[in-house]
């Protein structure tokens, strides 16, 4: 917290001193050192319709480095080989941040990560008992066992480890909490990931959040928060205040769905209203936001009422759609697009897509395809994707498919 007479005036900003007063400020527990974990090269990229190249990859990992970011999740490694690549030279390149990797509570996924040379790895399992035996068909006995055996072994590997329970905020607290207990004794836990995946909290159930961690745990909190309500900033902070050492965020707020945390955002917000410095080169942020704004092609989705808010391409969330939504249609879309005038989901084609979105597209096309042609489609549609930077269309879809079942 800021220490000096008249924080809310410098000769750079000049905001409400009510911020500071101490009717406002008690009780408030910032850490003594707060950490950007950047995920615009993951998470952000998970926005359907963004594709980053290697070398654009590259490029955003090089300004994140400049701008002074702490940590940079620089891909999912299981997701393609030209991800893995980008992966492999922005940890060869040695930019300063500590490089981390997202991966799913499998073996093979975190030797994955171990391969690209990472120092630490983000590792997500479903941790709340609709979505686990709703989107994932799996017993809750079965995510327990494979967050242990996977945390483990990342640790045993030399690895940092975030454990990143996906759907918390919807999870049976007395559940979750046995699950990350467990995990921590059985398994292993340098951190946990405070995960907000559907963008469901408000600000005062943010704060309950990171309280009651808080008093389970003795590891960091990080903080992942969506913004599908618009909360995600305003989330963070109120995290961060009860002690969240690491916030995840993405520097624009692309991401899934409503989009991530945005970073300039929330920085500037915890700096300059409540005097929690993160300690980065803010004078580079108008530079760094050009450049990813440029990449990306677009801007974060707008909750609720924007044109792609729904759209889905990552394969993972496109298999926990078909595995629940039609039973269970508030599990992966928590808010009916309908009560807004919203169009329903559309699984997009793309460089994240998986065999799910293969089976769904093949179905609604007539096609009638083998397990090992759904496995080369889904190779070249993310190549395709990947060269040219952007979703496939149903004609080139068509054209792909055909060319595999003639065996071209």
């Amino acid at each position: 917290m800021s220490t000096t007479a008249q924080p809310w005036k410098s000769d750079s900003w000049f905001v409400s001193p009510w911020n500071f007063a101490k009717e406002v400020t008690a009780g408030f527990k910032p850490p003594a050192r707060l950490r950007i974990h950047d995920v615009t090269l993951r998470d952000g990229e998970q926005q359907a319709g963004i594709v980053f190249t290697r070398d654009e990859k590259i490029r955003i990992a090089e300004k994140l480095a400049e701008a002074g970011i702490h940590r940079i999740e620089a891909g999912t490694p299981a997701v393609s080989p030209n991800d893995e690549a980008a992966i492999k030279e922005i940890v060869k390149r040695k930019l300063g941040p500590e490089i981390f990797v997202l991966s799913r509570c499998m073996i093979d996924d975190v030797q994955r990560a171990v391969d690209c040379g990472v120092d630490g790895v983000t590792l997500e399992i479903p941790s709340s008992e609709h979505l686990v035996e709703h989107s994932y068909k799996w017993s809750m006995e079965k995510a327990t066992d494979l967050s242990i055996k996977a945390t483990r072994y990342a640790h045993e590997q030399g690895l940092y480890v975030s454990f990143f329970p996906v759907d918390a905020t919807r999870s049976n607290i007395d559940w979750f909490l046995q699950l990350i207990q467990r995990v921590a004794a059985e398994g292993h836990m340098d951190a946990l990931g405070l995960v907000d995946t559907f963008g469901v909290l408000s600000p005062h159930g943010a704060s309950y959040y990171a309280r009651t961690m808080r008093k389970h745990i003795s590891q960091p909190l990080e903080v992942h928060f969506h913004n599908n309500f618009g909360m995600a900033v305003a989330n963070t902070i109120m995290a961060v205040l009860e002690g969240g050492e690491v916030i995840h965020s993405t520097v624009t707020g692309i991401g899934e769905g409503g989009g991530n945390c945005p970073m300039i955002e929330v920085t500037m917000a915890l700096k300059i209203l409540y005097g929690v410095d993160a300690s980065l080169k803010y004078e580079m942020f108008s530079e760094l936001y050009d450049l990813i704004s440029t990449l990306a092609g677009r801007g974060p989705n707008r909750p609720f009422v924007g044109e792609e808010t729904y759209d889905v391409e990552s394969g993972m969330v496109v298999s926990w759609h078909r595995n629940s939504r039609s039973a269970y249609p508030t599990e992966t879309v928590p808010i009916d697009p309908a009560l807004v005038g919203h169009r329903g989901p559309r699984y997009v084609m793309g460089k994240k897509s998986g065999i799910d979105s293969i089976a769904i597209w093949a179905q609604q096309l007539g096609l009638t395809l083998d397990k090992d042609e759904g496995t080369e489609i889904l190779r070249r549609v993310k190549l395709h994707s990947h060269d040219m930077k952007r979703q496939l269309t149903e004609d080139e879809f068509k054209d792909i498919a055909n060319a595999v079942k003639s065996g071209r």
